[in-house]
């Protein structure tokens, strides 16, 4: 961030030695050496703003490790502290429809992922590198945010108010990354009601007329579009911005001709690795067009087709067949000799059926992911109205977590979890620490107005040792800083 950098350096010389943890440094090493360029930070800001757009950035994706919510809590942390600014400085960034938040993620990626794929394990590792598909839901109680309806959970099996997001996530192996997103929105199945809303609530949502070329409103066009859209757009995005994988990883609900024939249509030697639905779909096979069912239902009755494997313990089988005019081999998979098949479809013939299993056991590294941005960075919970602000408030939460993930890379670190704990620890005990001092100040000049003392000298003597009782009072103190 080029001269925006005091705020890193800054932050470097606030935390004390004894505070500096790997993980503190870690981060702060991420930030200084990422820049953005004027052309992507292009966009307007408030004339009275003292603030470069970079500097707002930097400090919003510092929030979640200073124990900062959101923008309402900054003024009472350290960091509202260290950088005076007042709230409406960061609603007025995330509500900003023209600051183009995916090319500011992708800015990052290229740093972090080049980085990454620099060192040894990097060079030397054979894991397969994979895009993961998936999307989660984001419940909301306020019903008047802009475009907010109804959307159907398949964790809950029913309607909930809320937002779909739908996520890219690049993965090596070792560390993940979110690479993309959008925000989806569903219109329901009763015309009479759109979104699941009726007229009156429609009306009372949040609204705002927007410049037809600015990002946001661009980002708003993708809302309706249909998932399978957004998913092979972001894949063509992650492509041009040079992200190279070997399989693309989907569930039941993504695996479809259109998906296959565009995987395949790639120059860069990928191939899809995705879960089919055992329903009426068929499969050219060299016995003809069958189901997924009909194809291992005739497997498992002719001797040696089904196998077992001791390794995974389970049964599997493997078949030959075309899709959409591609050939495709397909993976039957059960647990037990009761158990319901399950299958995946790779356009990768020389593919094995143990290849293929672990390879697609990779695709629950995006669950995992979901459930840590959730919990540690409050993925999916911003609470403004502005559309504009909730796709920059995801965008924020996707650059924390990858840069979580880089610096658990670095130094180390068992989990995700475990770095952010680390980084939270040292920046919440000073607050601590710094919030008691401010009590104990409020104290004693409570106790000098009182007594007609003079604060100045109560100060004084304790620094100086000259009261035995306020000197108590100053080693109270040092220990309790010693111990932070």
């Amino acid at each position: 961030m080029n001269k925006d950098r005091h705020i890193i350096s800054g932050l470097n010389s606030f935390f004390a030695e004894s505070n500096n943890t790997k993980a503190i440094q870690g981060i702060m090493n991420v930030m200084s050496r990422i820049t953005l360029t004027q052309r992507q930070m292009d966009f307007a800001k408030a004339a009275n703003c003292k603030f470069t757009a970079s500097q707002v950035l930097t400090l919003m994706v510092l929030f979640p490790f200073f124990a900062i919510k959101n923008s309402l809590n900054f003024a009472g942390s350290v960091l509202g502290q260290m950088f005076a600014c007042k709230k409406d400085m960061f609603y007025r960034f995330l509500s900003n429809e023209d600051i183009n938040c995916r090319q500011i993620v992708y800015s990052f990626n290229r740093r972090l992922l080049g980085r990454i794929a620099m060192r040894s394990d990097s060079v030397k590792s054979t894991d397969t590198r994979c895009l993961i598909a998936d999307d989660t839901d984001f419940p909301k109680t306020g019903r008047k945010g802009e475009l907010l309806g109804r959307i159907f959970s398949h964790i809950k099996h029913a309607s909930i108010l809320g937002h779909k997001g739908l996520f890219l996530l690049f993965t090596d192996g070792k560390t993940q990354t979110f690479v993309d997103f959008t925000l989806q929105g569903e219109m329901g199945k009763k015309p009479a009601k759109p979104q699941g809303l009726t007229q009156k609530q429609l009306d009372a949502r949040y609204s705002k007329e927007r410049n037809a070329d600015s990002r946001v409103a661009k980002r708003s066009e993708e809302y309706f579009q249909s998932k399978m859209d957004n998913l092979i757009r972001m894949v063509k995005r992650s492509i041009l911005e040079g992200i190279r994988f070997e399989y693309l990883l989907v569930d039941s609900w993504f695996t479809c001709k259109e998906l296959v024939e565009f995987v395949r249509s790639r120059r860069i030697g990928c191939h899809l690795l995705g879960m089919i639905k055992m329903s009426k779909t068929k499969y050219d096979t060299a016995e003809g067009a069958m189901t997924a069912n009909a194809i291992i239902a005739r497997k498992s009755k002719r001797k040696g087709h089904v196998k077992y494997s001791r390794h995974y313990r389970l049964y599997y089988c493997e078949v030959a067949a075309t899709f959409a005019g591609t050939p495709v081999k397909l993976f039957f998979y059960r647990n037990g000799k009761k158990g319901e098949w399950n299958a995946l479809l790779s356009t990768n013939t020389a593919l094995n059926a143990y290849g293929a299993y672990k390879i697609y056991s990779m695709r629950w590294a995006i669950e995992v992911s979901f459930a840590e941005a959730k919990r540690l960075l409050n993925l999916g919970k911003c609470q403004c109205r502005d559309f504009a602000s909730q796709i920059a408030s995801i965008s924020l939460c996707m650059l924390q977590y990858n840069i979580l993930g880089y610096v658990k890379r670095y130094e180390s670190y068992e989990t995700i979890g475990g770095v952010f704990r680390d980084i939270t620890q040292a920046s919440v005990e000073l607050t601590v620490t710094e919030k008691i001092w401010g009590i104990l100040m409020d104290v004693l000049r409570t106790i000098a107005e009182a007594f007609h003392f003079d604060q100045d000298e109560m100060m004084r003597a304790i620094i100086n040792n000259n009261n035995k009782e306020l000197n108590a009072v100053r080693k109270a103190f040092e220990a309790l800083q010693s111990a932070a």
